[in-house]
């Protein structure tokens, strides 16, 4: 794995999206058909078998994701295109991270050994959110609750911190036959900071022959059919579901009023420029409150240093450019 490495073939990470070939972009289905060597857990394999007939394919099982990284370098480093898919995205909890570690450990650098393209693919928050209506129209992240390689305690503290923040939060590998209570403890930590109602949507195998879609709240989340195919959406304080659509409004409404097809700014407001709840709004509002640090940092859930900070430095307004998005 140190030998020094001459610049003699290509692994191409290809993220394959949701599986389907009408789902894969352009590049990736050109990917593979320059490939040379096929590589992938084999239900990735499965995705893709029409497009790689007298490939060389190699099939490795769902643990083995190093040992797939070590076959592309070592097939990369005889000459040969080498195509190393995954489902998604390879960079969202994708081949493309233990890919580079192998590499690194190899002494690969981008100026010398082989050369490497990521191929970016439509990861399962993307997939998924389209098949549910508009769930990330603000802001969302995404956890893994697999707790192989990260401790439960990393898990935890990142699911209580985004519940608190109100983001739109995706749960990647959410259960499995072992795992099991994860996705209950995940509950647990997100029903401190959210309402019961809050709505989910669990898609499972998204744009696959076996694809289901089932709403629900955050109450009943873990009573639902969850797998290691699934992925699990959970709304934010404003996210709703309408006519079997779950969507996570921006904040449009509170600023425009829209008639007969016409766009108006409500009062208080601006086109381009928020003067009620924007940064600028809000720094006037807290100096001018007469409230102390804490009972301000109380109010908006914010820690009191903050809060602090802000207050120590004197307020200026910045000036409206004609960047300032609306």
């Amino acid at each position: 794995m140190n030998a020094t490495l001459s610049k003699t073939g290509k692994i191409m990470l290809v993220g394959l999206g949701p599986g389907a070939v009408e789902h894969m972009t352009g590049r990736a289905r050109a990917a593979i058909a320059e490939a040379d060597s096929v590589i992938g857990y084999a239900t990735y394999i499965r995705l893709v078998a029409s497009l790689i007939d007298g490939k060389e394919v190699v099939k490795k099982g769902m643990t083995e994701e190093l040992d797939r990284a070590i076959e592309a370098l070592e097939r990369a480093r005889a000459g040969k295109k080498v195509a190393l898919v995954s489902s998604g995205d390879a960079g969202v909890y994708g081949m493309a991270g233990p890919t580079f570690e192998v590499l690194f450990q190899a002494g690969w650098t981008p100026d010398c050994g082989v050369e490497v393209e990521i191929v970016p693919g439509a990861s399962a928050i993307n997939t998924c959110a389209a098949l549910v209506g508009a769930p990330l129209t603000h802001d969302f992240c995404a956890i893994s609750l697999s707790d192989l390689l990260t401790p439960w305690p990393t898990i935890a503290r990142r699911l209580d911190a985004v519940a608190y923040a109100d983001f739109v939060v995706a749960l990647y590998n959410p259960k499995s036959g072992r795992r099991t209570r994860q996705i209950l403890e995940a509950q647990r930590l997100f029903l401190r900071h959210r309402s019961p109602d809050t709505p989910v949507a669990i898609v499972k195998s998204a744009y696959r022959p076996r694809q289901r879609i089932e709403f629900t709240t955050l109450a009943k989340m873990a009573e639902a059919d969850i797998g290691m195919l699934s992925t699990v959406l959970i709304g934010n304080s404003n996210t709703f579901i309408q006519h079997g659509l779950m969507v996570t409004p921006r904040g449009y409404a509170s600023k425009y009023a829209v008639e007969e097809g016409e766009r108006n700014t409500r009062d208080g407001e601006q086109a381009g420029h928020s003067l009620s709840t924007g940064l600028d709004g809000w720094l006037e509002m807290i100096w001018t409150s007469g409230k102390s640090a804490g009972d301000l940092a109380q109010e908006h859930r914010l820690p009191v240093e903050y809060i602090e900070s802000v207050l120590s430095m004197p307020f200026e307004p910045e000036a409206e450019t004609a960047e300032d998005e609306a």
